[in-house]
């Protein structure tokens, strides 16, 4: 039986690092794209903060029900813009990742000023804000780094899978591309069988061990 105290709680602190990380990694996409010449998600409307330009909204759902899985909307990349398209693939792919590690980094960094602050504030005040924002911050880091490592596994249409299909041949990179029509099926399957599961209980302990 679902605990709605308990999930609006746990939906409370994780909403902002969440929302970060998600709206990041898809800017960066389409950041990376218009640099390398592709205009399609900046004409879109897609290279902004706003975190609401890039929820999905079933994909926001099942995260809310599962607390597992979810998905934002993609952003729209055109590779006919790139002057050298496995190239542009490649780094377009690699940005999203890129900027979730980039923003653990900062959440990181977040953490230890607020545990400094935590020593000279009284006590009152250090359990009223201080708290909270370090909890944030700590999911902010664990977070970030699930969804880089996450996007970086090879199976479409992950963002590994579009750097693994830059290196392969042609015939074969679309051949693998081709299981992208699977690809939801597939990480359900090693979700539910405990892959993921016993990945991220790792990280989950290098994140703790790290901050605290």
């Amino acid at each position: 039986m679902f605990d709605i105290t308990q999930i609006l709680r746990e939906l409370a602190i994780v909403a902002v690092p969440l929302l970060a990380g998600i709206t990041l990694h898809e800017v960066a996409h389409g950041y990376v794209a218009y640099r390398f010449g592709d205009p399609t998600a900046k004409n879109a409307g897609r290279l902004t903060l706003n975190p609401l330009k890039h929820l999905d909204p079933m994909g926001t759902i099942v995260l809310v029900v599962t607390r597992m899985i979810g998905w934002a909307k993609p952003v729209p990349i055109n590779p006919s813009y790139f002057e050298n398209p496995r190239k542009g693939i490649f780094w377009v792919s690699l940005a999203g990742p890129m900027a979730n590690f980039g923003l653990a980094v900062i959440f990181y960094l977040l953490f230890d000023i607020f545990r400094f602050m935590q020593g000279v504030m009284s006590a009152g005040y250090a359990d009223a804000f201080l708290g909270p924002a370090m909890l944030i911050c700590f999911y902010g880091i664990l977070i970030n780094i699930i969804l880089g490592i996450f996007n970086l596994f090879p199976i479409p249409p992950l963002d590994g899978s579009k750097m693994l299909a830059t290196f392969l041949p042609g015939r074969l990179a679309s051949q693998y591309m081709s299981l992208e029509k699977y690809g939801f099926i597939i990480l359900i399957l090693l979700i539910f069988l405990g892959v993921f599961r016993g990945l991220f209980s790792h990280v989950a302990q290098f994140v703790y061990k790290l901050v605290l």
